[in-house]
Parts: C-alpha cells; sequence; structure tokens
C-alpha cells in the first residue's frame, strides 16, 4: 500500500465533528468543526479530496456518531483507519500544551495515522455483515442486561426466602417461572408439590416434578416470615416475568441472527469448522465482514483476534510474550469458544489441545494455541472457498 499524501483526522462528536489535515511534514492543511449532517460532510470530502485524492481518514470511534461519515467516506472509496479513544488520551500527553479541545484531539488523531503503521482499518464490510454487527451487538446488551436482572433477583429472594435461592437454579427457565407466582415459604406450603407441579407442567416447564418439591422442601425448612416479605415478593414476581421477557426477545434475535447469517456467501463454510455455529459464525462476521481479502495473511487476522502474541521484553527479561494490547475482543470470543466446543466434537483439534497439554500449557493457553492454529485454517477456507475436511492438508497439526 503507498504512503497517502495528507492524513485526515475527525474527532467524532454526536452532533459535530472536528476535522484537521495534514500534510508528510505534519503541517496543518485544513481545521474545520462540521455538522454531523450529510451535506456539510460532503462538503468536508470535497474540499479535503481537493487538497489530495492521496488521503487517509482517521477516526477515533468506528458507530454511533461516526456512522453517517463512515458511511459517506465509503461510497467515496475513501480508506479510513481507526484509533481508540484510550489511544488518543495516551498520545495527547506528547503534544504541546496541557489543555484538551477537539482541534487539538483531531490533530492527534492525523498525526498518530500519519507515523504509526500498526493501526487497524475500518472494515465495515458489506450489508450482512452491518446488520449481523448491529444484531449481535444487541443481543450482547440483553444477555448483560439478564445477567443483572438475575443477580437482582437472588439478591431480593435472599432477603425474604434465603433457602429457596440457595437451592433453586435461576439461570434456568423453569425456575425463574416459578418465581412468577411464588415467592414466600407460606405460599408454598400452601399451594404443596401436587398443585405447583400441575402449575408448571401447564406452562410446559421441564422437570416440573423436581421444581415442585425442591420448592416446597426449602418452604418447610423455613417457617418464618421475615419483615418486608409482601414487597419483597412483589419484586421478585417482576424480576422474574423481566426475564422471562428478556428470553423471549434473545430468542427472537437469535432467529434474526440466523436467518440473516445463512444469507452470507461463506456462512456455510464459516459452519462446517468443527465448534463454529451459527451465533459464533455471526459474531466472526461481524467482526471482520467476512473478507479475509481486507487481512491478506492468517497472521493479520489472528493479530487482530489478539492470538498473535507480542513480545514484552526489558533488560535481562527476554521470550516475555503478551496478548497484544489492541485487538478486537469480540473476534477472539468467537475463536475462544469456538475452539472450546471443537474440542468435544473435532479429533484433530481434541489431538492438538492434549498436545499442547502435555507440552505443558495450562488449558486457557492449550485452547489460545489451539485458536491460533484454526484462525489459519479458517482463513484458507474461506479464501478457498472450501469446506472443512479433516485431512492432512487441512488438520490441526502442527
Amino acid at each position: 500500500m503507498t504512503v497517502p499524501q495528507i492524513w485526515a483526522g475527525v474527532d467524532i462528536g454526536k452532533e459535530h465533528h472536528h476535522c484537521v489535515v495534514i500534510d508528510a511534514q505534519g503541517n496543518r492543511l485544513l481545521s474545520r468543526r462540521v455538522l454531523n449532517d450529510e451535506t456539510v460532510l460532503l462538503e468536508l470530502i470535497a474540499d479535503v479530496l481537493a487538497l489530495s485524492e492521496d488521503v487517509l481518514w482517521a477516526v477515533d470511534i468506528n458507530h454511533g456518531g461516526a456512522a453517517l461519515l463512515i458511511g459517506l467516506l465509503l461510497d467515496h472509496g475513501q480508506p479510513m483507519a481507526y484509533l481508540t479513544g484510550l489511544a488518543v488520551h495516551q498520545a495527547s500527553a506528547g503534544y504541546r500544551g496541557q489543555g484538551k479541545t477537539d482541534a487539538k484531539d483531531a490533530f492527534v488523531i492525523a498525526d498518530q495515522a500519519r507515523m504509526r503503521n500498526d493501526l487497524g482499518r475500518l472494515r465495515p464490510g458489506d450489508e450482512i455483515a452491518v446488520d449481523l454487527r448491529t444484531l449481535t451487538r444487541r443481543r450482547t446488551d440483553l444477555v448483560c442486561d439478564r445477567t443483572r436482572q438475575i443477580n437482582r433477583l437472588r439478591a431480593q429472594l435472599l432477603e425474604v426466602f434465603p433457602a429457596l435461592e440457595r437451592t433453586l437454579t435461576v439461570t434456568n427457565r423453569g425456575p425463574v417461572i416459578l418465581l412468577t407466582a411464588y415467592q414466600t415459604p407460606a405460599a408454598i406450603r400452601r399451594s404443596g408439590v401436587k398443585r405447583i407441579e400441575t402449575w408448571l407442567r401447564n406452562r410446559r416447564v421441564r422437570n416440573a416434578a423436581a421444581i415442585a418439591a425442591t420448592a416446597v422442601e426449602a418452604a418447610v425448612g423455613q417457617q418464618a416470615s421475615l419483615p418486608g416479605e409482601k414487597l419483597a415478593a412483589a419484586m421478585v414476581a417482576r424480576l422474574a416475568k423481566g426475564i422471562i421477557t428478556l428470553d423471549e426477545e434473545i430468542a427472537e434475535l437469535d432467529a434474526l441472527i440466523k436467518a440473516r447469517f445463512r444469507e452470507h456467501p461463506h456462512a456455510e463454510i464459516i459452519r462446517s469448522m468443527p465448534g463454529m455455529g451459527t451465533l459464533l459464525g455471526a459474531e466472526f462476521i461481524a467482526a471482520t465482514g467476512g473478507d479475509m481479502d481486507a487481512f491478506g495473511t492468517p497472521d493479520r487476522l489472528a493479530g487482530f483476534a489478539g492470538l498473535a502474541p507480542v513480545p514484552r521484553d526489558s533488560g535481562r527479561v527476554s521470550g516475555n510474550m503478551r496478548r497484544p494490547h489492541r485487538y478486537h475482543r469480540g473476534l477472539l470470543r468467537a475463536f475462544y469458544l469456538s475452539s472450546m466446543a471443537s474440542i468435544k466434537s473435532c479429533p484433530a483439534s481434541r489431538a492438538y489441545y492434549q498436545r499442547k497439554r502435555h507440552e505443558g500449557k495450562g488449558h486457557k493457553q492449550a485452547v489460545l494455541a489451539l485458536a491460533r492454529r484454526r484462525a489459519n485454517v479458517l482463513w484458507a477456507m474461506i479464501r478457498d472457498g472450501a469446506f472443512y475436511q479433516p485431512a492432512p492438508s487441512v488438520t490441526l497439526a502442527a
């Protein structure tokens, strides 16, 4: 790739952006505050291209308020680099002046893009990849909300019915449905095992008899009625209903993700990789766009996923390898979880994992080593348009 003639750094804001353009010597050619509006941004792009058509754009946010600018730059075929907000903040300390302004941040972004060759290029991907990115982000938010709701439910139940909180697995659907109607020891004792079991069966709860028996046993063990029990029971029921609503929305999103993922041209190739199911495959496409040409080599893909360690040597310390600070955590998660699953389903993956364990690596290190090897294989599969085959040419042997 040729070296650009100018660099345009954009400090992204919700309503306004600030753009600074510099040349190869770091001289400012343009500094402008612009509204986050299509007409104004098109004027900015035209003015920057009038300075030179060989330009590299750099931004500090790659979503949200930056979406319109990124979309317009894509329409114009402009290359873009991405600096994290933390990187901009740390780099700002090395520039003159202690003040912080949008103009200074934009200059820092442009200057860092000029001096550094390790910046990640923005890869928004095609429309399917963008849709999957939106859907998987929303699913992640909902899963996090569900975890918070479960923790609140446990804390509330612990205040009035600790025996039930201790015995019920509230991460499962059945116990949560139970708590929408039964929250106190007295109510559970009055109903009894048979009535609760029937009530659960009518709502298609699995293991209804075991859940009912567990609840009644806990209720028998706590005869005391604690202060605030009535209001706490209402809060437990409300939290349980909230968890069920989140479960329903997550299920709807899973169906949308599955349908959209299968429309991607590389979907079946990715799914042929042992351990790489629909959700993890969708996260892979959301992170990479599904285009391996954008990475060039499997090493770059592994580096983007945080699977290529970098040295952290100093003085007499050598061979100290650590994960890089800059990597895509969602992509690392997809590779790690798929590698965990492949150990159970794929003989080649299991053999590679066991060999790494025999070499003295811990479980996590062995899984990461397997994930690194699988990144090479998946990159080659997508490049060649080939499905996974457990043959010597594509096995995970070192």
